[in-house]
């Protein structure tokens, strides 16, 4: 099969188009044949070595996958022809991948499959973050790094769903008119504009109840200044490079919290709650509550370009490979 491999750690152009044999199921895992590979952050970390337990080279990377099933253990509830989204941990670049059976789950023919790689990653993180780790609520003030985002797009949709009033960042005049359309009630220009006064100048000086921070960072740490007495951050990654950091005084003294969310993390401790979000996240993209923006569908031959457009934040929304 062609795959893509990350023959060693290193920058984009270490990734190479090559022929493989195609990956063989263990009894828990279900193989898939791919429609469509998602492209997440964590990937190009896979690629650099940075990622915590990242795989060693040679690999094939991908962490999200949309396609058919091809083979399942027959104590599972699937069977060859189902149409599904998957967390395959690595290996999703790729025309087969595999799957343990408990973190896929069936999509509807009403998703189209460039959609339904945004699921696995970065469709059930929007979803924690603001719901099983962030409890938000509907009169929640929320701020969104990244609005405009794999993760932001998703989230900035879902926070104004639930009736949440929505703050968004985004660097560009069309990544704020995006958010705006996604649903934001106020976007912030992050490169130019002190995000915590914005915050506390359109809230009265209240501040925001919940933030959702991938960033880290300057980010993060306007998300503290910006943050409201019991008010609380889940941080979930650090896509600026920087570690972010807060001195605990700073929290006791106003009751606020920061919550860590990792999804594989979560997925290996308390799987129950990560995945007690797929039912209500796959109605709502199936029903067009929520919408999937994909910024660009690329072939496998092209993963350096997807990785480096994402990794230079030139993109929206979710970016995919076609096997």
């Amino acid at each position: 099969m062609r795959a893509v491999e990350v023959p060693e750690y290193g920058d984009s152009d270490v990734l190479t188009v090559s022929d493989r044999d195609a990956p063989t199921p263990s009894a828990d895992e279900v193989a898939i044949d791919v429609a469509a590979a998602g492209v997440n952050f964590a990937d190009i970390e896979q690629r650099r070595g940075a990622y915590p337990d990242s795989p060693s080279p040679p690999f094939v990377p991908g962490l999200a996958v949309a396609g058919t099933v091809t083979a399942a253990p027959a104590t599972s509830d699937f069977a060859v022809g189902d149409c599904v989204a998957a967390l395959s941990s690595t290996g999703g670049y790729a025309a087969v991948a595999t799957a343990l059976v408990d973190r896929t789950f069936r999509i509807p023919n009403s998703i189209p499959w460039a959609d339904a790689t945004a699921l696995p990653v970065q469709g059930l993180t929007a979803h924690n973050v603001l719901h099983e780790w962030g409890e938000l609520s509907a009169d929640d003030r929320v701020l969104i790094h990244a609005g405009a985002g794999g993760v932001g797009s998703l989230a900035v949709q879902l926070a104004a769903a639930a009736g949440a009033t929505v703050f968004a960042t985004a660097s560009t005049a069309a990544k704020r008119e995006l958010a705006r359309e996604l649903g934001a009630d106020h976007t912030i220009d992050y490169t130019d504009t002190d995000v915590a006064d914005a915050i506390h100048e359109r809230t009265g000086s209240r501040g925001v109840d919940l933030v959702i921070d991938g960033v880290g960072g300057d980010a993060f740490a306007a998300s503290v200044d910006a943050l409201a007495p019991v008010g609380r951050i889940v941080s979930f990654g650090m896509a600026s490079g920087s570690v972010p950091t807060v001195a605990t005084p700073r929290l006791f003294f106003a009751n606020q919290s920061v919550r860590g969310y990792h999804l594989e993390h979560a997925l290996e401790h308390v799987p129950e709650r990560v995945l007690g979000a797929v039912p209500s996240l796959v109605n709502q993209v199936a029903t067009g509550q929520v919408d999937v923006v994909v910024d660009r569908t690329l072939a496998l031959a092209d993963a350096e370009q997807a990785h480096d457009a994402l990794a230079d934040r030139e993109t929206v929304g979710t970016v995919v490979l076609e096997p």
